[in-house]
Parts: structure tokens; sequence; C-alpha cells
């Protein structure tokens, strides 16, 4: 068994030549044509099948088709190299398989010398700014929570201060007595809006019932021949009744509809300006007592920062309370105007369209909605269309 160990080993020997290089006729043969094929390329009409591997015996060789014309061509270099014109190529060369050539040798001198190196810069750019990214949003979140923590803070602070009677107030006395009486006449509008509504469904309902009881005594007329002339004229006073019910109808509702926008839009539209005019004024009394306490206290370098800090947020805060407070005066104005001209309009519009219709004065009542251009809508008008039923 040690001899034939000893035999293997003997046999796995890698013979040296007087050089020092370790190649055997065999691998040189095998480079040389490896470079030949490398130089010419290979030739497809060639190709075989080897089962033996290389050097195997010729039965495991077969061809996968006939050969066409020349298979090898003349490579100078090969030829130089075989006679030994040609200085030997470098061993670190050999071990890459590649030989250096001078047409290569001088494409690669004539190309600049910078190459950028590779990097990971770009791969890792994109986590980078997204992480970035993310983390200032964090910040601005964070830095907006706290803001809205404190300012709440201190709001509430005041806010009970002044129930309590421990804080001061900024109170605007014209403007104050303003308001009030803009809350009041909401109140008493929305009053008459909910009466007229109501006016309008009862109204709307005798209508309908006189056009039922026309269309009753119309019928009846038809089938009673000894009362036919007295059924025959409580229908057309019913639907007379009836045709005058539904102009009145249509003035109600023209009145109903713009005391509605004038007290669920215009009206409401001022009380959300005050709404912000009296949370800036909270806000800047809150700063306001702030900035006094902090005035009060003592005058350090961490106080005066503090100070400093605090003047520019009561500055900012006073110049915003000013701005909604000539916003709601304006709007103020605007709405006593806009008021008395709407109200004008639309009660003289009632007035003359009830006394016409009690009057039985059909011409009068058709005239008055002439008058404020009231267009009757037609009957059905009020039912969905088919595609908003969809």
């Amino acid at each position: 068994m040690t001899d034939s160990i000893l035999s293997k080993a003997a046999t796995m020997e890698i013979p040296i030549n007087s050089n020092g290089d370790s190649r055997t006729a065999e691998d040189d043969s095998l480079e040389q044509d490896l470079q030949q094929v490398m130089v010419s390329g290979p030739n497809l009409n060639e190709t075989s099948i080897v089962s033996g591997g290389y050097g195997g015996a010729a039965e495991g060789i077969i061809p996968t088709s006939s050969i066409k014309g020349p298979a090898v061509r003349f490579n100078p270099e090969y030829f130089d190299r075989r006679c030994g014109n040609t200085p030997k190529p470098d061993i670190r060369s050999k071990s890459r398989g590649i030989t250096p050539s001078h047409s290569a040798a001088s494409r690669i001198a004539n190309q600049p010398g910078h190459y950028p190196a590779p990097s990971m810069h770009h791969s890792n750019s994109n986590p980078m700014m997204s992480e970035e990214a993310t983390r200032g949003v964090a910040v601005e979140k964070f830095d907006s929570v706290k803001k809205w923590s404190i300012n709440t803070y201190k709001c509430t602070k005041q806010m009970f201060s002044e129930r309590f009677g421990r804080g001061t107030k900024t109170v605007d006395l014209e403007l104050e007595a303003q308001i009030d009486v803009l809350r009041e006449t909401k109140l008493k509008y929305e009053r008459i809006l909910r009466l007229a509504r109501e006016l309008t469904n009862h109204f709307y309902n005798m209508v309908q019932t006189q056009q039922a009881l026309g269309d009753t005594f119309a019928d009846l007329s038809q089938k009673s021949p000894e009362l036919q002339d007295e059924f025959g004229y409580n229908a057309e006073t019913q639907r007379l009744l009836c045709k005058n019910g539904e102009t009145l109808l249509g003035a109600i509702n023209f009145f109903v509809s713009s005391i509605n926008t004038l007290v669920n839009k215009t009206m409401e539209d001022t009380l959300m300006t005050i709404k912000m005019y009296e949370n800036a004024r909270l806000e800047f009394d809150a700063y306001r007592t702030d900035l006094e306490e902090l005035s009060a206290g003592p005058r350090d370098a961490a106080a005066m920062v503090r100070i400093e800090m605090a003047q520019q947020q009561y500055q900012i805060h006073k110049d915003k309370y000013e701005r909604l407070r000539s916003d709601v005066t304006i709007k103020l104005k605007f709405l006593e105007e806009n008021k008395v001209k709407v109200m004008h309009k639309q009660l003289l519009l009632f007035h003359n369209a009830i006394s016409a219709y009690f009057a039985g004065n059909q011409q009068q009542l058709e005239q008055t909605l002439r008058q404020f251009n009231v267009k009757l809508k037609p009957p059905g008008s009020d039912k969905p269309s088919w595609l908003e039923e969809q």
C-alpha cells in the first residue's frame, strides 16, 4: 500500500525545466493552439464534440459537420513564435492565458490615463437621501407638535385666568357690541327662516289638497247630471286657487332661498372671521401675559434671550390680532349694507305676493313676480333627474 501511494506521488510530480518554468511541452502546445484560436477565431464548421477529453482517443471525437474550405488561416505571430524570433511572453501574461501584442499596446498607450475608479456613491446615494428626507420630515413634525403644544398651553392658561378673574383681557367695546348685535340678529333671522319654511310646507299641502278637491269636483260633475253646474263651478274655483297658490309658492320659495343665503352663508362667513379674531385675541393676550411675566423676572443672559423670543412672538400675534380685527370691522360694515338691501327687496316681495293672493288678484300676483324677477319652476322640476338617481 505504501508503494502504491509513493508511485502515485511520483506520478503527481511537476517537472521543472532549466529556466525554472514548470510548463511542459503539452502546456506550450495547448497555449499555442489557444492563441491561434484567439487570433483566427473558431470555425463553426470544424466544431466537434469531444467525449474523451483533450488528447483522448480518436473514437471519442464526433464531427458535427463536414469541412468546407480551409480550416486554418495564416497567423504571422504564431509563425514567428514557433521560429523563436519573438521574445518570450511574461509569466504573468501566461498565467492569464493572454499574450501581449504590439497593436493592443499601442491602443492602450493612446487612451487617456485617467479612469474613474468604481464607487458606491451612486448606489448608496438614494438610500442616504431618502433617510435624510425621512429624518427631516420627522423633525419638522416634531417641531410643529412642539409649537402647537406650547401655544395650546399658553392659550388654555390665559382662558382659565380670564374666567376666574385673574388675568387681563383685551377688549374693543365698540367692536364687541357690533358682534353681539350680529349674533342676536342671526338668531332672529333663523327663526324667520324656520317659520317661512313651515309656511311653505303647510301652503304646499293646502295647494295639493285644493288640486285633489278640484279633480274630485270635476269627476262628480260628469257623473251627476243633476248637480253638474254646481260641481263644475267649485271645480273651476279650486283649479284657479291651485294655480294662484303655485304662483304664491314660487314667491315664498324665493323669499326663503334669499333668507337662507343671508343667514347661512353671508352671516356665517362673518361669524367665522369673528371666531378667528377671538382666537387671535386670546393668543395675543396669552403671549402678552407671558412677556409681562418674563419682563418682571430676573435679567440674566438666559432670561434676556427668552425675553427677546417672547417679544418676537408677541409682535407676531399682535399683528395677526390687529389684521383680523380690521377684517371683522370691514365685514360687519358690508354685512349690514347687504342685509338692508336684501331684506328690503324680500320683505316687499313677500307683502305684495301675500296681499295679491288673498285678494284674489291674479294679475297683480303675476306682476309682482315679474317685478322681482321670480321664475316659477314647472311642475315636477323638484324631482331629481334620472342621472342623479343613479
